[in-house]
């Protein structure tokens, strides 16, 4: 499974040479859309086309309350580590082979802005 969304996210990426976007939320938004979306939803919550296929529903990032309990520092380790460098399912894959740590930051900037303060 995880190749599978490894091999998506490549060609998506691709697609940048061609439709290069700008600005950093821009740039965020694309981020999320292949790397998050399958499973966590285009919206953020825990909908994605995947979602049902996983052996844990994914996390509803608008889930407020939620999301004030896990720590920036938590979602930086799960996204690059995947679910288990934080103790959680190995139904998410890690992404440290196609994410930098810069764009990892832009996505748990943009994942927070889906639920807000």
């Amino acid at each position: 499974m995880a190749r599978l969304y490894s091999v998506f996210a490549s060609m998506l990426l691709g697609m940048l040479t061609v439709f290069p976007m700008t600005g950093a939320a821009q740039d965020a938004s694309l981020l999320f859309k292949v790397y998050c979306a399958r499973c966590h939803g285009f919206s953020g919550h825990g909908d994605g086309a995947d979602a049902g296929t996983l052996k844990t529903q994914p996390r509803d990032f608008t889930d407020c309350k939620l999301m004030r309990t896990i720590s920036s520092d938590t979602m930086f380790k799960a996204i690059k580590g995947g679910g288990t460098a934080v103790n959680l399912p190995s139904d998410m894959p890690s992404w440290s082979a196609g994410l930098s740590d810069d764009q990892i930051n832009s996505l748990i900037a943009y994942i927070r802005g889906l639920c807000p303060q």
